[in-house]
């Protein structure tokens, strides 16, 4: 009886011992924590490590009301495919944008600052529906529990709402051991997932009825077969903001060789390509990736054929796929039950909900990351840059938390209502990121590596732009056509915004953002700087047509004076590598020239006297 407990204490022990310790030396850079490899793969992995627990269902979801579950093998072969082409494409631009920014940064260098300006609200728009569909995964698999999963929509619609803010309250109170935590969590769901396996094995062996499937199979003909598995890929490809997150946060990586390159590089020094492929912060940040490419096509595959096996779908006998599953793996372990689920089982459950709240709180730390920048550009209203004492940018996070809770509401709290409006923003910054190594390759390859990489960069091009259309395509009829309304609108806000008199940014204004309010140094804040000043003559640019059409339409009825365009010339934003310091980075920042300093008072500094002693 105590068989199970035991085990459960002895998995939480080794996660653990295993899970990465942040040493004094790393503990403030640019206001947050350097990590090495193994906090890397917590804190940047935990949004797709998470994607475990609904994106196989909703694939699966798509295709066995019509009887075509067992084509969910070839939908997930798709996903691993696609996979493989991004995580190749990320890691490959980790060598070149390796101070962070991701596609961000990659189109405002190689592309333009209109590219730019849309990939800065995709990302937004991506983290904070991350946010609701973690949350409300979470709510779901806590549901599971006593069978009522997809009941009740405003019981699922509190919890998301319950554990969002949950994750809120903790991020802004500061992150702490947060990295050692997640880690943890991670290794308890690796530890537990096996052990489930191993369940799910002897089950299968043992011949353990499959559920029974209570909805009549409707039937499709050959085209519209063919439109519910794109459907069903397009739904189970929702993890790859992982890439982008990695690609961005580069920056708070520790800048030496993980602890396997050092043991590669002197056991095994004929493999010296490899150790140097996974060198320094950016081969953490792709073997980080790399793990990516692995894990979304083994776990994939192995919660297809085991959902197959034993019918075990979302909304069956009131639990997701997962928890499906998980009632019977853990049901062939020894143990006790608890309300009629074995004990691991539940455990494994209310394990699931922490992950997904952990993964929330890292989209709350992206939204963090790149609001900031966005008030930089001119994008957002400079009063949402707030840095309280503990480093935490509280009103992005405020903002962002009370977007995902209105969302929940308006889906009536359902995560595969949500998913197709998640899905679909993903794909625009890959595909920018694939644009702008192109066109890098171009510039700086020669020979073999060219040719390579611009047929890789290439084919990843169109590979994101054919998936970005099929998300949409392929959700239309469960609010794709909505997406692209919203996408539209998104754009077309920012842009305005931009234009506005509250998007104008000079030097100084730039400066005083970035380094006093958000109060963020070195290489980061000089791309920023950068790409703020790159973004002004974007804006100069705009307003310059903006006035010309405006003109040319007043002269169609007549009116013939000229506007006035009184903005000043913006200044020049230079060279990228220039403004970077590559070669000198303990240069000063491009826009020192640019920021009045106060004059020094006549006469220097008060003498100062003592009081006179007595004889």
């Amino acid at each position: 009886m105590l068989f199970s407990i035991g085990l459960l204490l002895l998995i939480v022990f080794v996660a653990y011992k295993v899970a990465p310790v942040e040493k004094q030396e790393h503990a403030h850079v640019h206001g947050a924590g350097q990590v090495g490899l193994l906090a890397a793969v917590a804190l940047f992995g935990v949004d797709y490590f998470t994607s475990y627990f609904y994106a196989t269902g909703e694939m699966l979801h798509a295709l066995h009301p019509y009887g075509l579950e067992n084509y969910g093998y070839l939908t997930a072969a798709v996903i691993a495919f696609a996979n493989l082409t991004f995580g190749v494409l990320y890691m490959y631009s980790l060598g070149t944008f390796n101070e962070g920014g991701g596609s961000y940064t990659a189109s405002m260098r190689y592309l333009s600052p209109g590219l730019s300006l849309i990939v800065a609200v995709v990302l937004i728009q991506d983290y904070v529906l991350t946010i609701v569909v973690s949350a409300l995964s979470g709510g779901d698999q806590l549901l599971s529990l006593i069978g009522i999963y997809g009941k009740y929509w405003w019981l699922h619609f509190l919890l998301g709402a319950s554990l969002a803010g949950i994750t809120y309250w903790l991020t802004i109170r500061g992150r702490g051991e947060s990295a050692r935590v997640v880690f943890t969590l991670l290794g308890v769901f690796v530890l537990l997932t096996l052990t489930m396996a191993i369940g799910l094995i002897v089950a299968n062996a043992r011949g353990v009825p499959a559920f029974t499937w209570h909805e009549e199979v409707k039937q499709v003909s050959l085209w519209e077969a063919l439109y519910h598995m794109l459907t069903a890929s397009m739904k189970g490809m929702v993890a790859l903001t992982g890439l982008e997150a990695m690609s961005n946060g580069i920056q708070f990586v520790i800048h030496e060789d993980a602890g396997f390159v050092k043991w590669g590089r002197k056991h095994l020094p004929k493999l010296n390509k490899v150790w140097n492929f996974y060198s320094g912060k950016s081969g953490i940040g792709r073997f980080v990736q790399t793990s990516f490419i692995f894990y979304g096509a083994i776990t994939t595959l192995f919660l297809t054929y085991f959902a197959i096996q034993f019918n075990a779908f979302d909304g069956t006998e009131g639990r997701t796929l997962v928890g499906n599953l998980a009632f019977i793996g853990f049901g062939q372990i020894p143990g006790f039950e608890i309300l009629g689920g074995p004990f691991l089982f539940w455990i494994y459950q209310i394990l699931a909900v922490f992950l997904l709240a952990a993964a929330s709180m890292t989209a709350m730390q992206d939204l963090q990351a790149t609001a900031w920048r966005d008030v930089a550009i001119g994008e957002i209203p400079e009063i949402v840059v707030y840095r309280n004492p503990q480093g935490t940018f509280t009103r992005s996070v405020t903002a962002g938390f009370i977007l995902a809770v209105i969302i929940m509401f308006m889906v009536g709290g359902a995560t595969t209502v949500a998913l197709p409006f998640y899905g679909v923003g993903v794909f625009m910054p890959i595909t920018v990121m694939a644009l702008a190594m192109r066109k890098h390759t171009l510039e700086h390859a020669t020979g073999r590596a060219r040719t390579l990489g611009l047929w890789g960069t290439t084919f990843a091009a169109i590979l994101g732009a054919t998936i970005f259309v099929g998300q949409i395509v392929g959700k239309w009829s469960e609010g794709g056509w909505v997406v692209l309304i919203t996408f539209s609108l998104l754009i077309l806000v920012a842009n305005l915004l931009l234009l506005s008199p509250g998007g104008a940014r000079d030097p100084q204004d730039i400066h005083r953002i970035v380094r006093e309010k958000a109060r963020v140094q070195g290489a980061m804040a000089s791309i920023v700087e950068w790409q703020s000043l790159r973004m002004q003559e974007y804006r100069y640019r705009m307003l310059g047509y903006v006035v010309e059409w405006v003109t040319r339409l007043a002269s169609l009825f007549g009116v013939r004076k000229p506007l006035k365009f009184e903005i000043s010339e913006p200044v020049p934003a230079g060279d990228y590598d220039h403004a970077l310091h590559v070669d000198h980075p303990e240069a000063p920042s491009l826009l020192e020239q640019y920021v009045t300093k106060p004059e020094p008072k006549l006469g220097g500094a008060p003498q100062v006297t003592e009081k006179p002693k007595d004889d």
